[in-house]
């Protein structure tokens, strides 16, 4: 199985200047806990949790729907929270591989790159819906 055949494409991303309010807002509509920080031309140079915007907050247990109503979180930027110089994968990678690299570094994403452009992410939910799946397949063809 290819980081390809798993990775979420097209992810959606925020720009380094942006606040941690938009970010969280735009995780809120995507549906999802990490965003690529994309600088100002264009380049992929963090990544940034929900973790990271409460932590930047100083607090995990800010309620969510707290934190867009909170004044710090309209007033720091995506770059004072975020973890910069992101460890990156390709779509060609083995996902075993790229589950690997998200395991020892203790992280919980990988931005999925074409030389310098941004194609996908890859999280730990897509390797448990990846297994979720497997499984799945399984059964169906043990059943048969």
């Amino acid at each position: 199985m290819l980081v390809a055949d798993i990775m979420t494409k097209k992810p959606a991303t925020i720009n380094v200047d942006d606040t941690l309010s938009k970010a969280l807002t735009v995780m809120g509509e995507v549906g999802c806990r990490h965003l690529p920080v994309i600088s100002a031309d264009g380049h992929v140079v963090g990544v940034i949790s929900d973790r990271d915007c409460r932590t930047a907050m100083n607090s995990p247990y800010v309620l969510h729907e707290k934190w867009q109503d909170d004044q710090l979180s309209r007033t720091l930027r995506v770059r004072t929270a975020m973890s910069p110089a992101p460890i990156v994968t390709e779509p060609g990678a083995l996902a075993i591989e790229a589950a690997r690299l998200i395991l020892a570094n203790h992280i919980g994403c990988l931005p999925v790159m074409v030389g310098e452009t941004l194609v996908g992410i890859v999280t730990t939910s897509d390797f448990l819906m990846a297994f979720v799946n497997m499984q799945r397949n399984c059964r169906a063809a043990e059943q048969h």
